[in-house]
């Protein structure tokens, strides 16, 4: 698989509870891109702490972690106890209009959706200390994961809100609007392979009626728009100890390009990966 490709990378949104194997996922994919020659390059730029058990996917078996895997870790912090303290002060002598109404006047300085992005326009290796430059120069040989889309929401929320007690209906448009571009592009623009893991909260579809479980991100307006942006949507399942990927499931709102319809795939990213490949020879 050494011939130039000309497709795009695949742009994945891999879903499901926690402990659903999304972890496993990633090290299967890190093993497709070592396997390739020259090997692939794999960044894992992390919002949440889910390192240590990527790492375990090959040291529990007492294997080398691949010398193609990057990783950073970029998480948005927690409210300092002064802010905290602040917010209840406010809580308990404003009315909810006024509170709705309050700005956090360090919000700037402490935007953790800003530092996010900057990340992203110069990945940092945690593991070498280099630094492995704008994902929007990345070629279609390069492979970006983030983990998580839940944590990336999060950090956009606090944006727009820093300690605000009370979110109101403009700050989650606000939110909502900038987590929705930064996802177009994510999955429009970029030539390399993009994998976004997230969980699903159960909500109701506001097409159909049905109460299913839907992508978290902010709010409920973006659930069903989040989806149509990526090429493939799968759902990660637990049975017993035993992890599965599945496309066909009721209530979940599934995509697939190159995997079947079907329930019970075993999680391996090669199976995408290759028939990705195969297609894009150029």
């Amino acid at each position: 698989m050494s011939q130039a490709t000309s497709l795009d990378g695949p742009k994945v949104l891999l879903e499901g509870p926690s402990g659903t194997g999304k972890s496993y996922s990633i090290g299967t994919l890190v093993d497709w891109a070592a396997r390739q020659s020259p090997p692939r390059r794999v960044a894992v730029v992390y919002t949440e702490n889910s390192l240590e058990t990527l790492l375990g996917y090959w040291k529990d078996k007492g294997k080398e972690v691949p010398a193609n895997l990057s990783w950073h870790v970029v998480r948005t912090p927690s409210l300092s106890l002064a802010s905290l303290i602040s917010g209840a002060r406010n809580v308990g002598i404003l009315s909810y209009e006024s509170l709705a109404k309050t700005i956090d006047p360090d919000r700037a300085a402490n935007n953790p959706w800003e530092k996010f992005l900057k990340t992203l326009s110069d990945v940092p290796d945690d593991r070498t200390g280099k630094k492995l430059g704008n994902i929007g120069e990345w070629t279609n040989q390069d492979i970006l994961i983030i983990d998580s889309l839940s944590e990336a929401a999060t950090a956009c929320f606090k944006m727009v809100t820093g300690n605000k007690p009370v979110a109101s209906q403009p700050d989650y448009q606000v939110a909502q609007n900038n987590i929705l571009n930064w996802l177009r592009f994510m999955t429009q623009s970029l030539k390399c392979t993009f994998v976004m893991t997230g969980h699903v909260a159960r909500q109701t579809n506001e097409v159909t009626g049905t109460t299913q479980l839907m992508t978290k991100v902010i709010g409920k307006a973006l659930a069903d728009e989040v989806p149509q942006l990526f090429s493939e949507v799968i759902y990660c399942v637990k049975e017993g100890a035993a992890w599965y990927w599945d496309t066909a499931v009721l209530g979940v709102d599934t995509k697939t390009r190159y995997l079947p319809i079907a329930s019970k795939i075993p999680p391996d990213f090669s199976t995408i990966m290759d028939k990705w490949a195969k297609r894009s020879i150029a």
